[in-house]
Formats: C-alpha cells, structure tokens, sequence
C-alpha cells in the first residue's frame, strides 16, 4: 500500500515555491546553496499546510525541469528533507512529506493556538478578543434562569429557539430590512451558516466567486466541500471591491455562489459603500448567482464619525439574491457559538430539513444567553466596550508597526479586527515560520489567496495592545532580519510574555 494520500505535480509545487519572494541579501549576507533554499522552501510549504502531510512530491528529474535546476540539486534538497525528517522515502513508492517526530500537524486554516502556549507566544493568528465581561457572565446567568421551560423539551431547535429568531428578526427590521422570524435560521457559528449553505448550494464541483484575499477558514471550508474557488481581485488598499471584475467573473464563470465580507473585509478590513453594494447585488441577480453576505464584522466600527452603508440584503427585498450571516463571535466573543442565516422563508426551511442530518441544532444555552444579551441592552452596552478596546489595540499596534518596520506598508481600516500588511518584499511564509521561533504567530498571506497568491503579505489582527503591542512589533522585526539575512533562527528562544 503506498504510504501517501495526495499528490502535488511538478508545476504545482513549482508555482508554489516560485511564489515565495525574497529580497535580495543584505551587505555582508551570504545566499544559501539552492539545494537548501529548495528544501526550505518545501518545509516552509509543509509547515503552512499549502503542501499537505503525506502528499507524494514529484520526481527528482521532474521537477528539476519544471524549476529549471539541475537534478542533483533536486536530489541534494530531497536528501536533506529526509534528513530533517520532511520527506520520507520508499523504493518503487517515491517520496513524500512527513513531519519529525514531535512537530505539530500543520493547519490549513486559522486554528487558535492552545491557552496553555500563551505564556510565551504572542499569538497573533486568530483575529479574536477576549469576553467582555461582565455581560458574558450576566449573560449565562440570565440564561441559565430561562432555562428551566426548555429542559422540559427534547431541547432541539433546528430553526433555532422562537425568541431568539424573533429577536434577530426584530434587529434587521429595525435597520431598515423588514425581516420575519421565518427568515431566520439559528446556527453553530458563521462557520455553521456558511457550510450549509455551501452543502445546499454549492454542490461537489460547483464554482464559489470569493474576494482575492478572503477569509482563510472559510476558503478552506469550500475546499474541503469539493467547490472550484473562483478568485476576484480586491481593489489596492481599502478601495474594496472592483464591480467591473466581479460582473465579469459572474458572467464569464456562471458560479452557483458568491461569496463576500461587505463590512470591514477579513483581512484587507475595506468597507463596501453602499454603491458597490448594489452593484454587486444587480450583477449576481442577472448572473443567477446567490451572494452570500457575512456580516460578522459589521459593528466593529472603530471611528465615531463613520456612518455605515445600508445593509446588503437591502438591495435585494425581493429575497431572491442575497443570503446573510451574522454571528456573536466577532462583536461579542467566539467562544459564544451563536450565529444565523437571514434569507427567504423557502431557503431556511430548506436548510433547517438539511440540518437533521448534520448537527440537528445549536445549544440551548448558548441561544438563551444571546437572547438575554439583546432583550436586557446587554449586547450594546458589551459591542460598544468591544469597539473600544478593539480602536485602542488598533491604535497601538498600528504606532507599534510603523516605528520597528517602517517599510512595511498598510492603510488603516475603519472597523473590523485585521490589518492586511505588504511586507516590504518579504515572503510571508517565511516571515510566518521565523516569528513562531521568535515567539509571535501569525498567519502569511497566501493562507488568504487561492492557490499561492499575496505571498508578500501578512494579516496582523487587532488583538493586543500597550506593551504586548510593541513586544509583538519587536518580535516581527527581529523575524523580518531572519528573513533577509537568509538565517534560520533555529537557536532563537523566545521570552516569556504572559498576555
């Protein structure tokens, strides 16, 4: 039986490792020979999970010549991944990779980094921010008073509970989007919206636009769904979203889904206006495409003077075009899985009867507690708490970036919790694995892109501030001349900095 699951071609891998830009080496650095800048590009791609563990690498003379190096520098860096512990081999099997013994698997995704690591790493991969207490307290305490009725039911709700789809209701209605209770499904988390949409949708082998950057975890979710990601190019900066290409794509690619973050866009943090947004919504409607709108950012406003767009499903009253999600994680905490769908009464009951053979229903707990958070005042007071503290970590690492890497260049968003950095010619990968030896995670560019894009970028999210801010900063920095200098940081140990 061979020993690997997947296989990654000779243009695959070339592309890959093609996409990760040096700058040239600094006066008195020296480039490493090309068999080890070969191997490091590949263990940096097995430590990303852009080259999957156990995926059979091309043949030595194969891609030799889709590099266009010789063989023997091919096989020179094959030999040295084995030698790590990257790459193992078997006569008559060929080669492939491997993690050593002790190393963690790498993620595709964004996985959150375990609390009990926090003590000497400055985690900056999860763009996620602590409870706001006291309200996450109160508000399981108020829960856990409404319970009692419930605990005499079989306590599942594929719609979600009455009240709370009643009270999501009532908060779009009261936005200018007159929304019913049969519009609403509650779910697990975005994530659980989005990946039954995708499983009612967006069938094995169905196109999904996305935004070029999007969400990480959520390309990943399409992938593992089987869909054909069709990238559309964000505009430079915070310019968003350019109508022309997507009413191209729409039409030329006819994808099933389109899938966008409207309000204050993960990563790049750009905020649609409201012309855009009807734009986009007229050309998926002419397209036959069904827009998929995650509204998790929407209100994380960060500047007091800025007056948000009108919603995205306001375009579209008829129902026929835009699906929302929304979610408590972002503005309140993720560890409140709570999120929801709004879209035509047809679409929900089509994703509540789909439910019965996936999680059957969200916790009851959980959706008393957010009950209790928009019913009692809890969830503004709690949101307004959010935006500040998200301004000032903001603020903070902002001043922090700008002083110990001044080439590295970023507009700064009006809201949201990301800050999407050009790296000053850096690859983010790189820059990705030296900062965890140095003691600061965060995710590269390309975990962003499709196949391989924004390898020259890094998202660094709105989660620490004072001190731990300009530790962070310190940190990159020190990564950033690791890169430059062609240095492995292996020696490098990090100190102990309790977030």
């Amino acid at each position: 039986m061979p020993q690997w699951t997947s296989v990654v071609s000779a243009a695959q891998l070339a592309r890959l490792l093609n996409s990760q830009q040096h700058r040239p080496a600094g006066p008195g650095s020296r480039r490493p020979p090309a068999y080890r800048a070969l191997a490091d590009g590949v263990r940096v791609l097995v430590l990303e999970g852009r080259v999957p563990v156990a995926a059979r690498l091309p043949a030595e003379r194969e891609l030799a010549a889709a590099l266009s190096v010789s063989r023997t520098t091919v096989a020179a860096a094959y030999e040295a991944l084995r030698t790590e512990g990257f790459l193992e081999s078997r006569r008559g099997a060929g080669s492939w990779t491997a993690v050593p013994a002790g190393n963690p698997l790498p993620a595709r995704g964004l996985e959150p980094l375990p609390p009990e690591a926090l003590g000497s790493m400055i985690d900056l991969g999860t763009a996620a921010l602590q409870a706001p207490e006291p309200w996450l307290t109160r508000a399981v305490r108020g829960a856990l008073e409404e319970l009692p009725p419930y605990a005499h039911t079989h306590g599942d709700y594929p719609a979600g509970l009455p009240a709370l789809r009643s009270m999501i209701a009532e908060r779009y209605t009261a936005r200018g989007v007159p929304t019913m209770p049969e519009q609403i499904m509650v779910t697990t988390g975005a994530m659980g919206a989005i990946d039954a949409i995708c499983h009612l949708f967006g069938g094995r082998g169905e196109r999904i636009a996305v935004e070029s950057p999007s969400y990480a975890n959520i390309l990943q979710l399409m992938r593992e769904a089987g869909a054909r990601l069709v990238p559309v190019a964000m505009g430079e900066g915070l310019s968003g979203w350019d109508l022309d290409r997507w009413r191209h794509v729409l039409r030329q690619a006819a994808p099933r889904l389109a899938y966008v973050v409207a309000d204050f866009h993960n990563p790049t943090g750009a905020l649609a206006d409201e012309d855009q947004r009807r734009r986009l919504v007229e050309a998926a409607r002419a397209a036959g495409t069904v827009l998929v709108v995650d509204e998790t950012m929407s209100e994380l406003s960060l500047d007091p003077d800025l007056r948000m767009p009108r919603r995205m499903c306001g375009f579209d009253p008829a129902g026929s075009t835009v699906i929302t999600v929304g979610s408590a994680s972002k503005a309140f905490w993720a560890g409140l899985r709570i999120g929801w769908v709004r879209a035509a009464p047809d679409v929900i009951r089509s994703l509540v009867a789909a439910r019965a053979y996936a999680d059957l229903g969200t916790p009851v707990l959980e959706q008393l507690a957010v009950n209790w958070l928009f019913t009692t005042g809890g969830w503004e007071e709690a949101v307004r708490r959010r935006r500040e503290q998200a301004r000032e970590n903001r603020d903070a690492l902002v001043a922090a970036v700008r002083r110990e890497l001044p080439d590295w260049e970023f507009e700064v968003p009006h809201g949201g919790l990301t800050l999407w950095v050009r790296t000053g010619g850096l690859s983010g990968s790189r820059l990705a694995e030296a900062g965890e030896r140095l003691g600061v995670r965060i995710p590269s560019g390309p975990r962003f892109g499709v196949d391989g894009a924004f390898e020259g970028y890094v998202r660094l999210p709105f989660t620490v501030a004072g001190a731990v801010a300009d530790e962070a900063a310190v940190r990159l920095a020190a990564a950033a001349r690791l890169v430059r200098t062609g240095a492995s940081g292996n020696g490098a140990q990090p100190r102990s900095f309790v977030a």
